[in-house]
C-alpha cells in the first residue's frame, strides 16, 4: 500500500457555496474512510486549499475520489492534484 496526497485549490466563492454540497461531500469522504482509503482530510488555513491523505494500492482510488467529489463536480474546486507520498517515518 502507498500513501497519496490529494491537494485541492478552492474557488473564489468556496466558503459560501460549500454549504449546498457539504453533507454530500462528507458522505462521499466517509465512504472512502470506512473502506480504509482516506486517512485524513481538511482545509488549510483560510480554506484556500485542502489536503486529503489516502492509503491505497494505486492513485486510481484517489483520482476516482476527486472525480466523484461533489465539491469538484459542482465547480467549488478549481484545481486538484494527486501525488504519491513516500512516507519515511510512521506507517
Amino acid at each position: 500500500m502507498n500513501y497519496y496526497i490529494l491537494s485541492y485549490t478552492t474557488g473564489e466563492n468556496y466558503l459560501e457555496e460549500r454549504v449546498k454540497y457539504r453533507q454530500e461531500h462528507l458522505n462521499h469522504a466517509t465512504e472512502y474512510f470506512n473502506e480504509g482509503y482516506l486517512t485524513l482530510g481538511g482545509a488549510i488555513d483560510s480554506a484556500n486549499e485542502a489536503i486529503l491523505v489516502f492509503k491505497a494500492g494505486s492513485d486510481k482510488i484517489v483520482k476516482a475520489f476527486a472525480e466523484n467529489d461533489p465539491y469538484v463536480k459542482n465547480g467549488l474546486i478549481k484545481a486538484w492534484t494527486v501525488k504519491k507520498w513516500n512516507v519515511v517515518i510512521g506507517n
